[in-house]
């Protein structure tokens, strides 16, 4: 078993897990807050970004890189429709109300960053 180390704390912080290198524990809250940074800083050049209001997009963003994370071996096509039904349950996505069709494609950006599903097929 790998050596591991606390970080973090303050109130409301348990702390990350992170291996004795240093590096964030993949699909912890420290790896969601460096693909948020990504996507914060990267979400303007997309097609389907409509305005500069991040906060529309980054529980989609999220929502898609959890999917990713969770179901590694799945293709997009083998899980679109599980991810359409769950995003109205979906726990972060606060008060956005938009519909699946408005979030559908930043989901399937993360989920690709994921997993480099679209770059494989891309190579193809």
């Amino acid at each position: 078993m790998a050596m591991t180390e606390q970080r973090g704390g303050g109130p409301g912080d348990p702390g990350e897990r992170w291996p004795a290198g240093g590096a964030p524990v993949p699909g912890s809250d420290l790896a969601w807050a460096a693909e948020d940074a990504y996507w914060r800083d990267n979400f303007r050049s997309r097609p389907y970004v409509l305005g500069d209001d991040y906060e529309r997009y980054r529980p989609a963003y999220r929502y898609g890189y959890e999917a990713g994370r969770r179901h590694v071996g799945r293709s997009w096509n083998q899980i679109e429709r599980d991810l359409r039904a769950g995003w109205e349950r979906y726990e972060h996505r606060g008060g956005l109300p938009a519909a699946w069709e408005d979030v559908r494609e930043a989901v399937r950006d993360a989920w690709d960053r994921v997993t480099g599903e679209r770059r494989a097929e891309a190579r193809k």
